[in-house]
């Protein structure tokens, strides 16, 4: 697919954004939520995720959304600030196309470039064959983990998977002060 455009989102975007999560979570395993939340709903999350500083992307072509990616606070406990888990989600007539790996390409650079240390993805449904589980392969994401069981969905038992990126030296070296987690956090806690 030529001519696609990987930018910001914005919030003219969210009606196509709720419209593609919707699709996922109708008709896919991927997020386990079992009913579509509201674009009011969805607007608050992007307004929380945007206002923390963290990347929110979509893929555009002619005007019309085929998918969006974002990465967002792991777990809330302040010693996990280094980490994001990424979501991605792609209109149907999107998928197969390459359009994942562009916007995953854009966000592990958006989420280095804003020093953060590890990306972990939490696949649903991450049996080996899955597309998100090969695109996460193919970025160089290592298995780190699965949970066999963990979730009731379309009348089936479903696995978690763990997958997780180092990035800016991982763990092999001290946190950046200059780093939005570490701004945040300083921010957050009254500090300079």
């Amino acid at each position: 697919m030529s001519n696609i455009t990987i930018r910001p989102a914005i919030a003219a975007d969210l009606d196509q954004i709720t419209e593609i999560y919707a699709d996922a979570v109708v008709h896919g395993t991927a997020s386990y939520e079992l009913e579509p939340p509201s674009r009011a709903e969805m607007g608050a999350r992007f307004d929380t995720l945007t206002a923390g500083g963290f990347p929110y992307l979509v893929a555009e072509k002619d005007g019309s959304v085929l998918g969006y990616a974002y990465a967002g606070a792991f777990r809330p406990r302040p010693a996990y600030r280094f980490i994001v888990e990424d979501s991605v989600y792609l209109a149907p007539q999107a998928k197969g196309q390459g359009v994942g790996m562009l916007l995953m390409q854009r966000l592990i650079e958006a989420t280095r470039a804003a020093g953060f240390r590890q990306i972990v993805a939490v696949i649903g449904d991450g049996h080996p064959d899955s597309a998100s589980v090969r695109l996460h392969e193919k970025l160089g994401f290592r298995h780190s983990g699965r949970l066999e069981g963990s979730g009731y969905k379309h009348g089936r038992w479903l696995e978690t998977v763990f997958m997780q990126l180092p990035l800016n030296g991982g763990a092999s070296l001290p946190p950046d002060p200059g780093s939005l987690p570490e701004r945040v956090f300083r921010q957050s806690a009254g500090g300079n």
